[in-house]
């Protein structure tokens, strides 16, 4: 599929999701006037205070213009509030008619093929892609138009101190801009041609997962190997592309960030010479600084990266079925056969031993867990409930049967970086040495807005911790923080986490009842499937159904009828009350 294609595909959706929308677009506008004004009056005070104020002899004239432009800065933080509260009419739309054609999609395929009922990339698209689009489009929106009316304050501002400025600045602007806007298509070309080679890359490794042992058998090594060491050279031979293009944007960005700087000082003798004065040179540096050329950084690295993400992302949901090949011959793991709709975890005949000769751990266990469910798993210390979890995770492979996760096996082929279908929090939560955003946002594939990582801490109740660690920027030191306050960082990133299926390895034994309870119930309020291995009752009593492994067997039901059909849970129900 050609690039341009892929382009004017998106363009007419996004023409036509816009057209609906000018109603926030011109409240966005009139919010953003205000920021053209801040940026006005931040180069035009300066260069008042300079030449009718300090240079003059009077001190309190430059005083007033430089409060000027403090009114301004003023100006400009109310703006960016109101800007913030028109945004969400924009991007929730958008997120939410994503969603809304991913389902249509993948019921188109299911009904066309149902032998491919169980595409995964559709819960790609569903949850990673969708989200990353949100994402994406709200970081484009916020810094695009920021450049518009910032650029607008700042020429409006070089006319009004002196025309003859723009003749230094406007040629080295405009010459970046255009060579930076040249790399777009093509990059965006790379990207999407490396994003296909990746995911044909994945499914072909899946497929000879399966089959692997018959391959070696029938020594086929070498051509089941082939395709595999082509799409390898081939992704290879993209990121050497990427990288050519990212060297002639990165040109692109100094000559429009760096060269109207160097231009305008190095014309400061000629325009002193045809009268400009020193404060309208000084007032043109200021809006050259603090004002055009920060906000076009931000457009060229927001529109080359999120841009370009946004575009291959976007090109996938507006992709006519029978032409999205990538999405439909290669997902991200190979799904199941047989697997039963909203089957979250599905364990057959599953047997697991430490050793050849050991005992079994888990012994022909047969497990269904649906999505969407919340499920606890209780029982003596040693019994096999960390195994339990560790063969849904895919860190160990059964003994005997079979353990599918979303229809895959548990052990199948995924995509590098975080596990999209699953995650796993053990009793030792994992915490490293960063800052707080990075331990929140690490199982995430994509960028996480702050708004979003302030909604989790605010359900999990880890907002306080987050405060005292200094905000979503702080510093954290693990060796510094207290079990509890490691778990409940650790509960958060989970929260975050797209991956649909949560398994809770006795993640929460550190915190108090009380923050257990609300972090357990946030969990299982997040869409997808929980698994809890419980060191307290009460978390059983909050689960939808329970395991109990005692040894001899495994019992499933609810909190209230166990008692009765399960003389160990009765006994574990009964010494949790004694306790009080």
């Amino acid at each position: 599929m050609s690039g341009d294609g892929s382009w004017r595909r998106v363009s007419r959706e996004g023409r036509r999701f816009l057209r609906g929308r000018y109603r926030s677009l011109r409240r966005l506008a009139l919010w953003s006037l205000l920021e053209s004004a801040h940026t006005f009056l931040g180069g035009y005070a300066v260069a008042r205070a300079l030449d009718d104020g300090f240079l003059a002899g009077r001190t309190g004239t430059g005083l007033g213009w430089l409060a000027v432009a403090g009114a301004g800065a003023l100006l400009g933080a109310l703006a960016l509030r109101g800007v913030f509260a028109g945004l969400a009419d924009l991007v929730e739309p958008l997120r939410d008619g994503l969603v809304r054609r991913s389902v249509r999609q993948a019921i188109g395929r299911a009904v066309a093929d149902p032998g491919r009922a169980g595409d995964a990339g559709a819960v790609s698209r569903l949850t990673q892609q969708t989200e990353m689009a949100r994402d994406s489009f709200a970081g484009l929106v916020l810094v695009a138009r920021s450049f518009v009316f910032t650029a607008l304050g700042a020429l409006l501002g070089l006319a009004a101190l002196d025309p003859v400025l723009l003749v230094l600045v406007l040629p080295a602007l405009l010459l970046g801009t255009a060579g930076f806007l040249a790399t777009l298509r093509p990059m965006a070309r790379v990207q999407r041609a490396a994003l296909d080679a990746d995911e044909a890359l994945s499914g072909r490794a899946g497929e000879l997962a399966a089959g692997l042992r018959d391959v070696v058998a029938c020594g086929g090594g070498a051509s089941a190997g082939a395709p595999v060491e082509r799409l390898i050279a081939e992704q290879e031979r993209l990121t050497g592309r990427l990288a050519r293009w990212t060297a002639l944007r990165t040109l692109a960005l100094g000559v429009a960030g760096r060269l109207p700087v160097v231009a305008l000082l190095a014309g400061t003798p000629w325009l002193l010479g045809r009268g400009v004065s020193a404060g309208a040179v000084a007032g043109a540096l200021t809006y050259l600084v603090q004002s055009l050329l920060p906000a076009l950084d931000a457009l060229m690295t927001a529109v080359g990266a999120a841009g370009t993400r946004l575009l291959v992302v976007l090109d996938r949901f507006c992709t006519p079925q029978s032409d999205s090949a990538a999405a439909t011959t290669a997902p991200e793991v190979a799904p199941g056969v047989g697997a039963g709709p909203g089957v979250a975890v599905e364990l057959r005949g599953v047997w697991f031993a430490y050793g050849p000769r050991a005992q079994p751990v888990i012994d022909g266990l047969n497990l269904t867990v649906g999505a969407g469910e919340h499920l606890a798993v209780v029982g003596p210390s040693g019994i096999g409930k960390s195994t339990l979890t560790a063969l849904i995770a895919g860190l160990l492979p059964p003994g005997g049967g079979t353990v599918r996760v979303a229809g895959a096996p548990a052990q199948g082929v995924t995509r590098p970086g975080p596990d999209l279908r699953r995650t796993l929090l053990p009793q030792q939560a994992y915490v490293f040495t960063g800052t707080v955003r990075e331990n929140l946002t690490h199982l995430c594939p994509g960028p996480v807005s702050g708004a979003e990582v302030e909604r989790a801490t605010a359900a999990l109740g880890s907002d306080g911790l987050v405060d005292r660690l200094g905000g979503l920027d702080g510093a954290v030191d693990p060796a510094r923080l207290s079990p509890g306050e490691r778990q409940h960082l650790a509960l958060t990133a989970a929260y975050l986490s797209p991956a649909p299926l949560l398994l809770l390895d006795e993640a929460t034994c550190h915190l108090d009842l009380r923050t257990e309870e609300r972090a357990e119930r946030a969990l299982a309020a997040r869409p997808g499937t929980l698994v809890v291995v419980a060191h307290r009752i009460s978390s059983a009593a909050r689960a939808d159904r329970v395991l109990v492994l005692d040894g001899t067997r495994a019992v499933c039901g609810t909190h209230a009828e166990l008692p009765a059909r399960s003389p160990l849970y009765r006994d574990l129900v009964g010494l949790w009350n004694a306790r009080g």
